[in-house]
């Protein structure tokens, strides 16, 4: 019992239901492994007494709680002797004196932000304390919008070298918003990749990332950088050579059957720029060089330095010699010093991607987008990467991100990425978090999560312990939302949450309190309500923890080679359950028909995404039972869209079929539609096929149209089969149709400024 309290006072579970009315008991190995991560001695009985005491001895000489969080119509209300004198420092430099029996439970005129509280107890005790007071909810879409869903490394354009990059996305941005009216582009995360070396390949996944702090300058479009206009003679001759060779990696790609290359590309990309950064910069774009460098500060500068490292060392930095492997240690001081040209070099490489990103999102903006760029944020980061090293005490030693057993993978899951502490973020008033957010909200309109369950909880395993020996370690879910909502409203951005899969209850509902919009993927709105799939009413929010995730379907197998997708192996659907008609959905989400990790429609229309797992020998069940399951689901979709008069062109129309389901999501109250861009042109391969490493090329292919032939931007921008689609999309817009009832747009504010503080 002893060890179970200690667990329960530091947020470790000790036993989890993978199903209702099932409960499993955590290993009392894990308990003490997890316990110990988070700094806390449980190995044995009398540890676990001295933790207890050690605990209790704390919590009763503390005067604050190392963070802070309040919000309009909930002030902080810390439990302090009688006569406590507090003083609040704000971000901005006011100061506030607080006496909590005469001034109520918050000054007066407390404002929006991140401050420091400072508490001044009669019997001598003093403590201080960061104060995060955020308001009630995230900043709501401008107006109810539809927008493309792009993996932005497979749009290739006539100028892209081997890869989409930041001027296909400004391109992209600026047509879609003017030609299409389309206000908003999702993308994949562009987080900074784990740099690849000769024996190792750069992993393709943007969910594995070095660093989530900064973007990848594999996405520069090189000829955008001012001074390339300005080189010369023989680096002038060299970057025409690297073009050449730039345009036949996009001509392998586009037109040879080539895989995407981001290796190849990058190699080409930074010999390029080190001859663009021999041209000096002007004045004025060194003025503001410096500005970004003193703004992005610390962060930046551990970013340049490990990069500038990994160069020399490779990498998996818990292997460099010479104390390297500690960012605090007299080692890493001396090679800033030795090092500070490449570590210049990194800085600089991060100011241009940002300058690109920045450009492209005006590029949005200008074209009529009323929110532009939504950046994906990823779960987590690798743990041989830049953030893993820089961050490494807010990080769990010895512990990754995974997922516990369910109905389709009864071995759980290990993501390989290191999870927060939530203590150390706690400690540090959730100060890596906030720079996280406000880094990834910079140039953006509205932010996606993955995994926002992640912000309740997370499945930690222990190194080498199997998946199924994990346990659940809670977050401050107060806090990370207050944080996220602050970042969020200082943006002006939305926020959508990644909430498919097993939602543990009352997620859902916070999160919607919050303002946070869900996700919703059509083939998974269903009724979980009715046993016999007749019953009325349910909503994707009411799904128990069999529903499907949005990584996973019920015919794919357990096995998992490699290191798949956080987010992978939640349950499926009862089988019987109905589709639910467009009213029932909710209004707070993305509406869209499939995701990165799914089959896109043509394919789970046409079946083809069962062939396709049936020739990689992915199937766990005979071919022609998942055929008959895959052709009945379909079905009971096309009988609802028929029934509603969407399907005029008949069941037998692929691409009249794939029309049809978005004129089902546009009768949808849902605030925002996704288009899946490879939609638009009949593609029928995933981006990403979960459970599968070499066996297929996750993350790597072009779009294609039907025949599997590559499309670039110059032919999406031309294709029949897309302007028939978002014609549909876009009349519908313009007659005000949003849920096939003239529902008028949602009002609000970018800014969210209804209340700016705090008040008692």
């Amino acid at each position: 019992m002893g060890r179970a309290r200690l667990a329960e006072l530091h947020g470790v579970a000790t036993s989890y239901e993978p199903a209702p009315g099932r409960t499993v008991r955590v290993p009392d190995e894990t308990v003490v492994a997890v316990l110990a991560a988070l700094g806390v001695d449980a190995s044995t009985p009398d540890a676990v007494r001295a933790a207890l005491e050690r605990h209790d001895r704390e919590e009763r000489s503390r005067l604050l709680p190392p963070c802070v969080v309040a919000r309009p119509g909930r002030p902080p209300r810390p439990r302090l002797p009688e006569g406590t004198a507090l003083r609040v420092e704000t971000e901005d430099g006011a100061v506030l004196d607080w006496r909590p029996g005469a001034d109520g439970p918050a000054p007066p005129g407390l404002p929006l932000g991140s401050h420091t509280v400072r508490a001044q107890a009669p019997d001598g005790r003093s403590a201080t304390a960061t104060l995060i007071v955020a308001p009630d909810r995230m900043p709501a879409p401008p107006a109810r919008s539809h927008g493309f869903l792009v993996q932005l490394y497979s749009l290739l354009s006539a100028r892209s070298w081997g890869m989409g990059d930041l001027g296909d996305l400004a391109d992209l941005a600026a047509w879609s918003g003017r030609a299409l009216g389309a206000g908003f582009l999702q993308l994949n995360p562009l987080h900074a990749a784990l740099p690849g070396t000769p024996a190792e390949p750069t992993d393709p996944s943007p969910y594995r990332p070095s660093s989530r702090r900064f973007p990848d300058p594999v996405h520069l479009r090189v000829e955008d950088v001012p001074e390339y206009a300005h080189l010369r003679g023989p680096a002038r001759r060299r970057v025409d050579e690297l073009l050449d060779q730039a345009a036949a990696l996009r001509a392998a790609v586009l037109h040879e059957g080539a895989l995407i290359d981001r290796d190849a590309v990058w190699a080409l990309k930074r010999e390029a720029l080190e001859l663009v950064r021999t041209v000096p910069l002007s004045p004025g774009r060194r003025a503001a060089y410096c500005d970004f460098l003193a703004e992005r500060g610390q962060a930046l500068e551990d970013h340049a330095i490990w990069n500038a490292l990994a160069e020399i060392h490779g990498p998996a930095w818990r292997a460099w010699p010479d104390g390297l492997a500690d960012p605090g240690s007299a080692a890493v001081a001396r090679a800033r010093g030795e090092h500070l040209d490449r570590a210049d070099f990194h800085c600089w490489l991060a100011w241009l991607t940002d300058a690109q990103l920045a450009a492209a999102q005006r590029a949005a903006l200008d074209a009529g987008m009323a929110i532009g760029l939504v950046h994906d944020l990823a779960v987590g980061v690798h743990p041989s990467g830049a953030d893993a090293w820089a961050l490494r005490d807010v990080f769990a030693s010895g512990m990754s991100i995974g997922a516990p057993p369910d109905a389709f993978n009864s071995r759980g899951q290990d993501w390989g990425l290191p999870p927060w502490r939530p203590d150390a973020l706690a400690a540090t008033g959730y100060a890596a978090y906030r720079d996280l957010l406000r880094g990834l909200l910079r140039h953006a309109g509205a932010l996606r999560i993955d995994h926002v369950m992640g912000l309740f909880r997370l499945w930690w395993v222990p190194e080498g312990r199997e998946p199924t020996e994990g346990c659940y370690v809670r977050y401050d879910a107060e806090a990370m939302l207050g944080v996220l909502a602050l970042e969020a409203h200082r943006a002006g951005a939305v926020v959508i949450g990644e909430d498919l899969g097993t939602v543990e209850p009352g997620v859902r509902e916070a999160l919607a309190e919050r303002g946070v919009l869900g996700t919703s993927v059509l083939w998974f709105e269903r009724d979980y309500t009715g046993a016999d799939g007749g019953a009325d009413g349910g909503t994707s929010g009411d799904a128990p923890s069999g529903e499907p995730s949005e990584q996973r379907e019920p015919s794919e197998p357990e096995e998992q080679s490699e290191p798949s997708e956080p987010g992978e192996g939640a349950g499926a659907a009862p089988a019987r359950a109905r589709p639910l008609a467009p009213e029932e959905w909710r209004a707070d989400c993305l509406a869209t028909a499939t995701t990165h990790d799914l089959p896109s429609t043509a394919a789970r229309l046409t079946g083809d995404h069962v062939e396709l797992r049936h020739r990689l020998g992915l199937l766990t069940r005979p071919l022609e039972r998942e055929r008959a399951e895959d052709a009945v689901e379909v079905a009971e979709w096309l009988a609802l869209l028929g029934r509603l008069g969407l399907l005029p062109e008949g069941p037998d129309d692929e691409e009249g079929a794939v029309k049809a389901v978005h004129r089902f999501l546009l009768r949808t109250p849902a605030k925002l539609v996704g288009v899946w861009l490879p939609d638009t042109v009949g593609d029928r391969r995933p981006q990403n096929l979960p459970g599968t490493w070499d066996q297929y090329p996750n993350w790597r292919l072009p779009i294609a149209d039907a025949t599997g032939r590559p499309v670039s931007l110059e032919d999406l921008v031309a294709s029949p089969r897309l302007h028939a689609l978002m014609d549909e999309v876009t009349r519908a817009a313009r007659r005000g149709s949003w849920g096939g009832r003239g529902i008028k747009p949602t009002p609000g504010t970018r800014g969210a400024r209804a209340s700016d503080t705090v008040s008692p």
